[in-house]
């Protein structure tokens, strides 16, 4: 007769996962690490203010069960969700996780903010504290033609509200990962938090290296303020004698084509094999956002593109300066336009290689491996401070007085 073992240990309880993420309208760098955060756990819950994604376009959303908020009820939510900004704080405490025992939030700007309890592990992959409540509000409002009048008044009262709640829910959080050492920095003066750099992934296997590069330049993005598409394109309108392919759209899109001249290329959404193409194809990628991260960037150095950057936030983390592109330091066409002329001298001295190489740091497999070692490495300490044995001189005290 087989007797059990009671030295054996038993195997460990896995924990019930519930995944937060601010909001899917389209697929983007955020969803991308969303889709990684399922793979390491299929059978978590997602929870999310507003889900207007079909399955065709997020087929990792397939077969999942996700919740989504309220405000989804909303007439014309789909639309002017954005405009809801002053419910968003209130609309993700309104979600129940009390059956999960691992939350992970994956947060640039409210998914943070939900509400946990003592006995839960709550860790929050923050690609960025909210860029228009903070250090960046005054550019915000200049770029969208709110920094004058009523409208404007109101707009600064509602992001003043939104710092206090965005502070005190970063109290909700039992571990930071921050997507960059830039973004590290903000969480540190936004919150006063430490946090652990974990890069986004890349899905560098899908790309591959191209020697022949063509004689142009390829930008690429959603066409928003803050991409700077628009300088990019003032500044090659000013050397006429240099291509440039634009991929993209966005609500820039009308403005960013008025202002190219012949020797730019206005293509507008593309899709990927199109735009891995070009990526292949092209001398050099141009990047003048200040990007808490910058994924496309790597993408093109996956390709042995060069890229030219603005070096400012994660393009100084991704980008290798005179090794696998240049950075130039300053927001400005003059400063753009000097940048290319030093590539055109030194583009002989790029090595695509060397370029590719540099971009397998960020890949998929990478960021699995290092957010799986310390999810569990947080699970372990939580698992040490929730189970504190007495003291034996406390238990020796009882035992007398029971006497």
């Amino acid at each position: 007769m087989n007797k059990t073992n009671p030295t054996r240990a038993r195997p460990a309880k896995q924990p019930k996962v519930a995944i937060i993420h601010d909001w899917l309208p389209v697929v983007g760098g955020a969803e991308r690490v969303l889709e990684q955060l399922i793979n390491l756990y299929p059978d978590a819950e997602i929870f999310t203010l507003f889900d207007f994604l079909s399955r065709e376009d997020a087929p990792f959303l397939k077969g999942k069960t996700v919740h989504k908020s309220l405000l989804q009820k909303f007439p014309f939510s789909k639309r002017f969700y954005r405009n809801l900004l002053p419910l968003f704080p209130f609309a993700i405490e309104q979600f129940d996780l009390s059956r999960f025992d691992l939350i992970l939030s994956s947060s640039a700007a409210v998914a943070k903010g939900i509400i946990t309890s003592p006995n839960q592990l709550h860790v929050c992959y923050c690609h960025s504290p909210m860029r228009y409540a903070w250090d960046l509000q005054q550019q915000y409002l200049q770029q969208t033609g709110l920094n004058k009048g009523i409208r404007s008044i109101f707009v600064r009262y509602v992001l003043y509200k939104l710092r206090i709640w965005d502070v005190v829910s970063s109290n909700r959080v039992d571990s930071f990962i921050a997507n960059s050492g830039y973004i590290r920095n903000r969480i540190s003066k936004t919150y006063r938090r430490d946090a652990k750099v974990i890069y986004p992934p890349v899905d560098i296997q899908r790309f591959t290296v191209c020697t022949q590069k063509e004689d142009f330049y390829v930008t690429a993005s959603r066409q928003v303020p803050y991409k700077r598409i628009d300088l990019i394109v003032k500044a090659f309108r000013q050397m006429p004698d240099k291509r440039l392919v634009v991929i993209g759209d966005g609500p820039e899109y009308k403005k960013i084509k008025a202002l190219a001249g012949d020797n730019v290329e206005i293509l507008g959404y593309q899709g990927d094999d199109v735009l891995l193409d070009h990526l292949r194809r092209a001398k050099a990628f141009i990047f003048a956002a200040q990007e808490d991260f910058g994924i496309i960037p790597v993408e093109a150095q996956a390709c042995g593109t060069p890229v030219i950057a603005f070096g400012r936030g994660g393009a100084c983390e991704t980008v290798l300066d005179k090794i696998t592109g240049l950075l130039f330091d300053e927001q400005t066409e003059a400063s753009l336009i000097d940048a290319v002329a030093r590539f055109e001298r030194l583009q002989n001295d790029f090595r695509a290689d060397v370029i590719r190489q540099h971009a397998t740091e960020f890949s998929t497999e990478r960021f699995c491996m290092e957010m799986s070692r310390h999810i569990q490495k947080e699970l372990k300490m939580r698992a040490k401070s929730t189970i504190q044995p007495r003291n034996p001189d406390d238990i020796e005290n009882v035992r007398k007085f029971s006497r």
